[in-house]
């Protein structure tokens, strides 16, 4: 069973057909004159408008990228390095964004002396939109406050924080990556600026992903080349994946209320078996605003490797929610940050459920999870601790 959909998805049947043809076909250079390449071109246009409807969008606000790590680096570089010109030299996040959100925004203050402020977050991993409101000034460059956490998924009233930000007129970058298979994508309902995508989080192909940039929003380019993607992404357009993305958004778009119906029962089911069965153990993430399909716990005690090896050797693909080196375990930054301490936040386990998730594997689950977390325990001698 695969129960890691929130680190990548297979990529769906219905996309590689779709994708197919632009490798054998229709392979021209979209910036060719000739007839190869007009089809090519056609076929571009295509995927990028038809992105641009369901993101309720201009096509021209839809730039192709290689996946949501570079969206997001060149939403906050491009776009800070453009405001510091006018003087605005403070960022805005929060300390439980996504790594290329975060280390983009270290980096831009390592290396151009940015102010960067990191709003608290609660035990469920959300801001207070009133610290947001208090921590915007005229020097305030720029915002990036992440859709829904990919660690605890819990979800941010995005729409909110928006127009704090612009009634203090500072443009507010949202990573939407976790929330495209199950939340609303609507760019005038979010009432973002930037948004960043990578098509391998929703049944796409890795390796691209898309950047909306709302029209009139000026950004320094992060390559230097020719003028494709608006002149923010230079290099031949990679067609097959962009089509693969776009026929992803569409099929994802297409299933959402269906999948989230489906999956919530199954998630639920998963919390209720920890909670009463799994003694020393808490949910991470907000109760009620979180993803339908991710279910977060902190074990105290335990060390998510032993966990997640254990877990392996049963059939069950999960995860710690971040990175864990074998050898050399750390906290989660982002549970650390929700105020867990190191004997909670070295044991955190993430299960994700997606399309191919049934129930009897989340039976299957539900039985061995206890006795598991028992055994590793009594292994390391911590069965009886408090």
């Amino acid at each position: 069973a695969y129960f890691d959909h929130s680190a990548t998805t297979p990529v769906d049947e219905r996309v590689i057909e779709a994708m197919l043809p632009y490798f054998k076909q229709t392979y021209g250079n979209p910036s060719s004159v000739h007839h190869w390449g007009q089809e090519a071109e056609a076929a571009l246009t295509e995927a990028r408008e038809l992105v641009a409807m369901l993101l309720d969008c201009e096509p021209a606000s839809v730039t192709f990228t290689s996946g949501a790590s570079e969206s997001n680096n060149l939403a906050l570089t491009g776009l800070a390095l453009k405001r510091l010109r006018t003087g605005a030299n403070e960022l805005i996040c929060t300390p439980v964004e996504h790594p290329s959100v975060l280390n983009a925004m270290r980096w831009l203050e390592i290396e151009h002396g940015f102010n960067l402020k990191l709003l608290p977050v609660d035990k469920y991993g959300q801001i207070d939109p009133s610290d947001l409101q208090h921590a915007l000034s005229e020097r305030t460059a720029l915002v990036s406050v992440i859709y829904a956490n990919n660690e605890v998924g819990s979800i941010h009233p995005i729409p909110d924080l928006a127009a704090l930000c612009h009634q203090a007129g500072v443009p507010f970058h949202t990573d939407a990556t976790q929330a495209t298979n199950y939340l609303p994508l609507s760019i005038p309902e979010l009432q973002v600026d930037l948004l960043s995508l990578g098509a391998h989080k929703f049944y796409g192909p890795k390796g691209i992903g898309l950047l909306y940039v709302r029209p009139g929003l000026k950004l320094e380019p992060l390559l230097h080349g020719g003028s494709q993607e608006h002149g923010l992404r230079p290099g031949t357009e990679n067609l097959a994946l962009i089509i693969g993305l776009a026929e992803a958004l569409k099929i994802a778009f297409s299933e959402r209320e269906v999948e989230a119906a489906r999956l919530g029962p199954m998630r639920d089911q998963i919390i209720r078996l920890v909670e009463h069965e799994v003694p020393r153990s808490r949910l991470t993430g907000h109760p009620i605003q979180r993803l339908p399909h991710h279910a977060s716990f902190a074990f105290q005690d335990i060390e998510s490797n032993a966990l997640l090896a254990a877990l392996d050797v049963q059939g069950f693909a999960c995860s710690a929610g971040s990175a864990c080196k074998v050898g050399d375990p750390e906290p989660s930054r982002v549970l650390s940050a929700m105020g867990l301490d190191r004997s909670w936040s070295l044991g955190s386990l993430r299960v994700s459920l997606g399309r191919g998730t049934t129930e009897s594997q989340i039976n299957r689950f539900c039985d061995v999870l206890p006795s598991i977390v028992e055994r590793i325990r009594i292994v390391s001698g911590k069965l009886n601790s408090t």
